[in-house]
């Protein structure tokens, strides 16, 4: 790791990354449980845990989830609406040693079968009165339920487990959208996902004072940056209830209230959202950065925001990537210039520093610079 950080250094003269980042989710979680114990960590609508509540619900459950004949990187599907319970689930499965497969239960039901079928998940983590309401076909699945097996879990240990994850172990398989063909199973490892905040970091410089929104489902990668951007710094997470999330008042008045300083959006969602801020006396002076993805942006669009906050608080960043990458590839600061001026539709910016950006023709082989590929 010293080598690898050696080398990021002089190929891109970043400073050194933070000394408490961990090789594996987990680790890295639990240095924050142990640092931050009694702080908030999640939050649900009038509900809320702090960092060692969540970690010890976490262990507990891993336990419960290790009676299941768990190998390591067995692949654990998730069927829950969102909720405190859903961070938690996502936890205790990577404690366990396992990989997490989220189905959620606002996407097509035929989509939810393919993804029961083709990952062949060995359990499934659910309640009760979600499975009961669904018309999923699980077959052999072992299910384990939150509420209905809330007394067993109960009475595991809370304390960590002794389990050692290796950072290349599968963190989740999370499917593509299935736009060119049949959807895929992507499987990212928790090196992945620590390498993506490791070598943004000088960036963003996200810290405990950071309150995050769980915006989008967790089925689509853009939740894994929301959930661990908050987590693995130390700050708090407000899980986005489903109905808010399809209504830009709402959901602008709840980053208010909750003083979200990190917004992550795709570019139609952060229209809608726009349109409530303009109409809303009250500022959002709170917010550090919106980060865009999933979509191509069109800075043009976003002149009504500009004009009210200008460039750098908070900071504008459109980020491109794709799951099979990890959720981010490329970085790009968004300049007033960029937006009164022109400049073009979807600026996808520079490589994130560890990862190389090749423009190819249709055989695979490089272009010249200036030549469309």
């Amino acid at each position: 790791d010293d080598t690898e950080r050696s080398w990021l250094l002089a190929r891109n003269g970043n400073p050194p990354v933070h000394s408490f980042m961990e090789p594996n989710l987990v680790a890295w979680f639990e240095k924050q449980a142990a640092s931050r114990s009694d702080v908030t960590a999640v939050v649900y609508e009038d509900q809320k845990v702090s960092y060692r509540d969540l970690n010890r619900q976490a262990n507990q459950l891993a336990r419960v989830l290790q009676e299941q004949a768990l190998k390591v990187e067995s692949l654990v599907g998730i069927f829950m609406d969102r909720s405190i319970e859903m961070i938690v689930g996502i936890l205790g499965i990577l404690k366990a040693g396992a990989a997490y497969v989220p189905l959620d239960p606002a996407i097509p039901k035929d989509r939810l079968a393919y993804i029961v079928e083709d990952s062949q998940i060995s359990v499934l983590l659910t309640k009760d009165n979600m499975v009961a309401g669904s018309d999923l076909e699980l077959g052999d699945v072992s299910l384990v339920s939150l509420d209905g097996n809330a007394e067993g879990i109960g009475a595991k240990s809370d304390q960590n487990l002794d389990l050692a994850i290796e950072p290349n172990q599968a963190a989740y398989v999370i499917y593509t959208s299935g736009s060119t063909g049949k959807p895929k199973g992507c499987v990212v490892t928790h090196s992945n996902v620590v390498r993506l905040f490791r070598s943004t970091d000088h960036w963003f410089s996200f810290n405990e004072h950071d309150v995050w929104t769980l915006f989008h489902s967790y089925a689509f990668d853009f939740s894994v940056w929301e959930i661990w951007g908050a987590l693995l710094y130390g700050g708090r997470l407000v899980v986005v209830p489903y109905a808010v999330s399809r209504q830009p008042n709402a959901f602008h008045a709840l980053t208010i209230r909750e003083g979200v300083t990190v917004l992550n959006q795709t570019p139609s969602a952060f229209r809608q959202f726009m349109q409530s801020d303009s109409a809303s006396p009250e500022e959002i002076s709170k917010l550090r950065y919106v980060i865009f993805g999933g979509e191509a942006l069109n800075p043009v669009t976003l002149k009504p925001w500009f004009k009210r906050y200008g460039d750098q608080h908070p900071k504008l960043i459109n980020m491109y990537g794709i799951t099979e990458t990890t959720v981010h590839v490329t970085y790009y600061l968004i300049k007033e210039s960029d937006v009164f001026e022109g400049i073009g539709n979807s600026p996808i910016g520079q490589a994130i520093p560890d990862l190389d950006l090749y423009v190819l023709d249709p055989q695979g082989k490089l272009v010249r610079t200036g030549v469309a590929g």
